[in-house]
């Protein structure tokens, strides 16, 4: 078993591994300015994501309305995460547009959305990015594996890749979405 567990070890630290290289050091800093930014401006944060992606969503909002590092001002940020507001419009317009539908009643010009997909290709993640797009927001995302339909679609993009199964490529989102905070607290508030 300790085998199996260092071999487990091992991946998701090659997978962190990832956040170290130049494009994706660029991608954290820019991510991290343009938060910042719209911060600055009076703009929020809208996060989605699926299952495992929809509770890193949640954590990446949290961290900014609540505490992160110490204390100082909330932070706008809104995770597409709301039980009815879900079951409502998968029940009345589908599955698909659960995420577009927040991304339309909350998202104004110069808002951030940021979307966490391992895959690329979740249907909902997609059409959240389109929404977002058609309304002016900047667009932020966290793909995995080969990036898939989103590959290429954000204003910034983060891909973990090299893992056929979500959870490496989610250790790795996570701890790209907490330096980000890390570094929006630091442009902010020094």
């Amino acid at each position: 078993m300790k085998e199996a567990i260092s071999v487990a070890v091992n991946d998701s630290a090659r997978a962190v591994e990832q956040l170290n290289t130049e494009e994706s050091l660029t991608f954290i800093a820019k991510t991290a300015e343009m938060i910042a930014e719209a911060f600055n401006k009076g703009n929020k944060v809208i996060v989605a994501g699926n299952g495992g992606s929809l509770c890193d969503a949640m954590h990446f909002a949290e961290e900014l309305t609540g505490r992160f590092r110490g204390d100082r001002m909330a932070l706008p940020a809104i995770a597409l995460a709301d039980s009815s507001h879900i079951t409502c419009v998968a029940n009345d317009f589908g599955f698909d547009s659960i995420f577009s539908r927040g991304v339309e009643a909350y998202g104004k010009p110069g808002d951030i959305f940021v979307g966490l997909s391992t895959s690329g290709n979740s249907p909902n993640i997609i059409k959240a990015f389109d929404a977002a797009k058609e309304r002016e927001l900047i667009t932020v995302s966290f793909l995995g594996k080969d990036g898939g339909k989103l590959k290429g679609f954000a204003d910034a993009e983060l891909m973990i890749s090299g893992f056929k199964t979500s959870d490496r490529v989610q250790e790795a989102h996570m701890t790209a979405i907490h330096i980000i905070i890390e570094m929006v607290e630091k442009i902010l508030f020094g």
